[in-house]
């Protein structure tokens, strides 16, 4: 079966929708790069998942939900999507909208995330 990026984007998201760390961090390679408008840019597999745990600490009764998932090349897709969280500690709520590019490796391992959100959060 050939690689699908979008496949692989819908079934990232599912482990993160699910707080499924483990299989959040085995989907990007060791020196992966994850850029964003709200987090700057973090390098490489450890500081990712920290970024990772730290947000999900913050809102931990994340939803997201993917309004556009398309394949861009044979490694890589994009993803456009909407969530909703309340912050742990204050009861703020986030709603975010926005999208990222994602690109994997030939091992079907996560590369490079650009997000862009739609507006400042």
């Amino acid at each position: 079966m050939a690689f699908d990026p979008a496949e692989e984007i819908e079934r990232f998201h599912a482990a993160i929708n699910a707080l499924d760390f483990p299989a959040i961090e085995a989907y990007f390679a060791e020196d992966a790069t994850y850029v964003s408008n709200g987090v700057g840019s973090l390098a490489g597999r450890d500081e990712i998942m920290a970024a990772f745990r730290k947000y999900f600490d913050d809102y931990p009764d994340q939803t997201a939900e993917n309004s556009l998932v398309e394949r861009l090349t044979a490694q890589s897709g994009r993803a456009v999507w909407s969530l909703r969280a309340t912050h742990s500690q204050t009861g703020k709520p986030l709603i975010r909208e926005g999208e990222e590019t994602i690109t994997f490796n030939a091992e079907g391992r996560i590369t490079r995330v650009d997000v862009t959100d739609y507006q400042d959060f």
